[in-house]
């Protein structure tokens, strides 16, 4: 493939909450007039064996996480990142010389936006694996990573990275949005009509697929990774009692910008919340916690339907594929609203993501700073990313 002038070839990687494996994207960057031309080139993703699962899910657990894990996992990461850039670029039939920049989010095994108290320093932190150093030296292309810790240091939560990018290409001057994306972890994006950067709001919602992923696993015992269209769910009917008591988690109580993971909603969690529903059936178990997905959202996106005049909710990520999850948003979501998937804007659902940090990584590469601070509560925009050269 021939590159124009100015055009910047980017592989942006991302692996996130979900552990499906690593998604990597294949795009070209060009600038105009101040505005971004970005083209999906190839998208691909490379799974995750179970093995490789369990070991990052072990990880994720501080009381079973060895320093030793952490520190191989990283290493082994790298090589796994590095395989997936290669993967994107040969399925496009172009070669890792043509490639200007990799970026990577790397694997998040923990994340504290609150802080602590640790000898007379407050301190919050962030910790993603899959070492750019190995990814560089694996592809010989220069690589960057590491970008929430600068956004933290800036007094930020270093969460959500995806806002800066909606607000960049996504910003419509006659009617708000609001985008979705549902991952392990679902997220929105507020953005009102004609809004500035200082107008954006973004914000977790809380679980996206983590909890309705890990009831599948336990209803099928581990036979099923996730519930497909949302068939069993389909089958099942929301307990209103047990979804109110859900419902008064204190997270969903706080006011943006908040940010959280599986430190409060993995795999513990959803153990408990699954042995304190034994008196229900499997399939209304799984209703009811795609119900929460459903319902947190819509409370996260309604607020502010009048005062940013949206129109249209915008969905990205697995969460898409769910059909009964959608039915739900839909249903609770007022009707002069259009829900679609950011294919119609000409973004790939799927490959959003890791869209994302390719230009993440691109504005780090530029020396442009990269970080929405309405959206992680940062006091400064900063410039976000490590580079391995």
């Amino acid at each position: 493939m021939n590159k124009s002038a100015g055009e910047k070839f980017v592989v942006g990687l991302m692996s996130g909450t979900s552990l499906d494996g690593i998604d990597a994207a294949l795009v070209s960057i060009k600038e105009e007039n101040e505005k971004f031309d970005i083209k999906l080139i190839s998208f691909s993703t490379l799974p995750f064996s179970g093995v490789m699962k369990e070991k990052i899910l072990e990880l994720c657990n501080p009381e079973r996480a060895r320093i030793e894990d952490i520190s191989s996992m990283n290493m082994l990461l790298g090589e796994q990142f590095a395989d997936a850039a290669k993967k994107v670029v040969d399925e496009a039939k172009m070669s890792m010389d043509q490639i200007d920049m990799i970026s990577s989010h790397g694997q998040t095994i923990f994340h504290q936006p609150e802080e602590v108290e640790i000898a007379g320093h407050s301190i919050t932190s962030t910790l993603q694996i899959g070492d750019i150093a190995v990814i560089a030296e694996r592809t010989g292309v220069m690589t960057i990573g590491d970008f929430r810790t600068r956004d933290m240091a800036a007094g930020g939560q270093g969460a959500p990275l995806v806002p800066y990018a909606d607000y960049l290409l996504l910003g419509n001057p006659a009617f708000g949005r609001v985008l979705v994306n549902i991952g392990g972890i679902a997220n929105i994006t507020v953005l009102p009509a004609g809004c500035d950067e200082h107008g954006v709001l973004a914000f977790d919602t809380g679980p996206g697929n983590m909890l309705i992923d890990a009831f599948t696993e336990l209803a099928t015992e581990g036979k099923q990774s996730f519930d497909k269209n949302g068939e069993i769910a389909a089958r099942g009917k929301v307990n209103e009692g047990w979804l109110k008591e859900l419902l008064a988690h204190p997270y969903y109580q706080l006011e943006p910008p908040k940010s959280t993971g599986r430190e409060l909603f993995g795999h513990d969690y959803a153990k408990r919340l699954w042995e304190e529903s034994s008196h229900l059936t499997v399939e209304d178990r799984i209703a009811t916690i795609t119900e929460l997905t459903a319902r947190t959202l819509a409370n996260g996106i309604t607020h502010y339907i009048e005062k940013g005049k949206i129109e249209e909710v915008l969905i990205s990520g697995g969460g898409w594929h769910n059909k009964t999850l959608l039915k739900s948003l839909r249903t609770s979501l007022p009707p002069h609203i259009r829900m679609d998937s950011t294919e119609q804007v000409g973004l790939s659902g799927d490959a959003k993501e890791a869209i994302v940090f390719a230009l993440l990584g691109y504005q780090c590469f530029m020396k442009r700073t990269n970080n929405l601070p309405a959206a992680t509560g940062a006091k400064k925009p900063v410039i976000m990313g490590k580079i391995a050269w």
